[in-house]
């Protein structure tokens, strides 16, 4: 590689992605939906997908804002973050017209869909919770979720779930576990566990709020989830950097889900040298490298949601532990992400209450409109 070739960035957020590609040294091209401060700080050019959040990224738009990225460029490629789950044909057409680094259109319709994931898990001795496509009689036992949907806010109580693109998984006792790995479509290395929790509302009680690594897993759980990885990778023949959710009950494990894609996780795995971006590619190429080494203390992250209307986010003076910074003067609608906080710890738990702690002081600043927030005395 050449330092300062063009790579292309899609995604609901490329924030985090963006800031990886640039400590990987290329010049980074980004198509989302925030254009946040931040994003376009370290975004060589920058297009905001118009249109609703809610809708997600729609064909015409996205192929618009990539054509004007790639006007004047020849980016190596494009790399594809959250928000091409539920709608591998993009991916399809994508890849006709730029190197796609990351899992093609057939892999992520294959592990989003329940039927085929339950075949791989089968295959691979993997256990898995129970699916079926009817709602069941039992319905307290079960959870609805939507195919291809991502962040948890798609999944609801079975009881309450309307009929679409939804299927019902099995509910399973345990906490929720997430393997980040990198993959070559044979065989994979596993960068890390860390625990996720949510961020519950009446409609929405297992919206994503937040993960912390590493998870505390007894080293042979580790090893067993590892094994898991390893086998998963090559049967579904993922590439770059992708995240398996787990959920573990004392000796019991189940795979819940494929993140088949650089996922919400890659803040707090990215190494103090090198980037996990440029990993990702590597591995997209067939070349998986060594595993990061992480030391020191736990980190977390957490999303931060507006919890009312914010008719006119005002200018803050953002501390270092905070990301996807709003520009000044949208408009931001309660329940919707706001930014991004992090923290550090003796331990991942200490890390998650510090995220905590910082979730509030944001959401006082935003709604109070605190100009000088005094972030300058909250450095670490």
């Amino acid at each position: 590689m050449v330092e300062g070739d063009p790579i292309l960035v899609a995604a609901i957020s490329g924030r985090a992605l963006a800031q990886s590609a640039q400590r990987g040294g290329y010049q980074v091209l980004v198509a989302d939906f925030f254009g946040d401060q931040d994003t376009l700080q370290v975004a060589k050019d920058h297009v905001r997908f118009p249109g609703a959040l809610v809708r997600g990224i729609e064909e015409d738009a996205l192929f618009s804002a990539l054509n004007a990225l790639s006007a004047r460029r020849h980016p190596l490629g494009i790399v594809c973050g959250s928000g091409f789950e539920d709608r591998p044909e993009l991916l399809e057409r994508i890849a006709k017209r730029w190197r796609l680094f990351g899992n093609d259109a057939a892999v992520v319709a294959k592990v989003k869909d329940p039927a085929a994931l339950s075949v791989i898990c089968r295959e691979a001795a993997i256990p898995a919770p129970d699916f079926c496509l009817e709602k069941p009689e039992l319905a307290a036992d079960w959870l609805a979720k939507r195919r291809g949907g991502a962040g948890g806010g798609h999944i609801k109580p079975a009881e309450k779930a309307i009929h679409g693109r939804v299927y019902y998984q099995r509910k399973m006792p345990g906490v929720p576990i997430s393997a980040l790995f990198l993959a070559d479509g044979a065989s994979a290395i596993v960068l890390g566990f860390s625990s996720q929790w949510h961020m519950p509302t009446a409609d929405k009680p297992y919206r994503y709020g937040g993960a912390a690594q590493p998870a505390t897993l007894p080293a042979h759980i580790a090893a067993l989830l590892t094994a898991a990885v390893h086998r998963l990778s090559g049967a579904a023949a993922l590439v770059g950097l992708n995240s398996a959710d787990f959920i573990v009950d004392d000796e019991r494990f189940w795979l819940l889900e494929i993140n088949p894609r650089p996922g919400a996780t890659l803040d707090i795995f990215e190494p103090a040298q090198g980037s996990l971006l440029s990993l990702h590619m590597a591995a997209c190429a067939g070349r998986l490298s060594p595993v990061p080494c992480y030391t020191g203390r736990a980190r977390a992250a957490a999303i931060v949601y507006a919890e009312s209307d914010i008719p006119s986010f005002p200018a803050l003076n953002w501390p270092h532990w905070a990301a996807d910074h709003p520009q000044q003067g949208i408009a931001i609608r309660a329940g919707e992400p706001l930014c991004t906080v992090y923290a550090c710890g003796a331990n991942a738990m200490q890390a998650r209450v510090q995220t905590e702690e910082r979730r509030r002081q944001v959401l006082a600043w935003a709604t109070q409109g605190d100009h000088d927030n005094g972030a300058s005395s909250q450095r670490e």
